[in-house]
């Protein structure tokens, strides 16, 4: 097993939609790939089980070889929503 590093970007708390959005960075052994994710969550979730959230999000798209959805989440769309969460560095661990 392998530990893949993931990188959040822009996470906010968008509170029209109750969703945790971010820009998740996959960084692999091919380079690294860039996703938008988000999840329905409360504005109170602490922001560790957010950031689970939003990892196992980018996860799956990096699988998938989904790279549609970060044509859809744009830096100046992601500066309108409210509610800024700081960023942290995150690893996932991934089955070799």
């Amino acid at each position: 097993m392998y530990t893949i590093p993931l990188q959040f970007s822009d996470v906010i708390y968008n509170a029209a939609n109750q969703t945790f959005e971010a820009l998740v960075t996959v960084h692999d052994q091919s380079g690294a790939r860039r996703y938008a994710c988000a999840i329905s969550a409360p504005i109170d979730m602490e922001f560790e089980d957010a950031a689970k959230g939003l990892s196992t999000q980018a996860m799956r798209q990096h699988e998938r070889g989904d790279l549609g959805s970060v044509v859809k989440f744009t830096r100046a769309r992601a500066k309108t929503k409210s509610a800024h969460v700081s960023h942290t560095p995150h690893e996932h661990a991934h089955a070799a």
